[in-house]
């Protein structure tokens, strides 16, 4: 049995981090992080596909925005915790871990993840931005 499993090829990542359903950010709005400074549940209402997920706006502004200018509000690595693609792997994320950075949004899997990442940040951002697409392709 144990072979049959080692044999079974490995799905291949997902380029934005969702939920069982498909929805990235675990429903949360990426551009309320922008204008409201905070993380804000989205609504199913306001929803999108981008990138092979469906992400969720508080409100129609925010979605409008969004469709104008996908890459300056979605979260980089796909969503998934920063800090992790830095060490050439990844992980979900807390909604509540986050920073923006040099205009660009970064999400971690916890605080207290977010808080080794917060040790050096453009060294982590860098590391990370080098692996990336490598895990894409893994």
């Amino acid at each position: 049995m144990l072979g049959a499993f080692l044999a079974a090829p490995l799905m291949a990542l997902d380029p934005v981090n969702q939920t069982f359903f498909g929805v990235a950010i675990k429903g949360y709005d990426p551009v309320a992080y922008f204008t409201d400074s905070k993380p804000v549940k989205g609504n199913k209402q306001f929803k999108h596909e981008w990138q092979g997920a469906t992400w969720h706006f508080s409100n129609q502004a925010n979605l409008d925005k969004f469709k104008q200018s996908p890459d300056q509000y979605a979260p980089q690595y796909g969503g998934y915790c920063a800090w992790a693609v830095s060490q050439n792997s990844t992980a979900g994320i807390d909604p509540d871990a986050w920073k923006i950075v040099d205009g660009k949004l970064y999400l971690n899997y916890s605080k207290k993840i977010q808080k080794q990442w917060e040790e050096d940040i453009p060294g982590f951002i860098k590391a990370a931005d080098k692996n990336w697409p490598g895990l894409l392709s893994k």
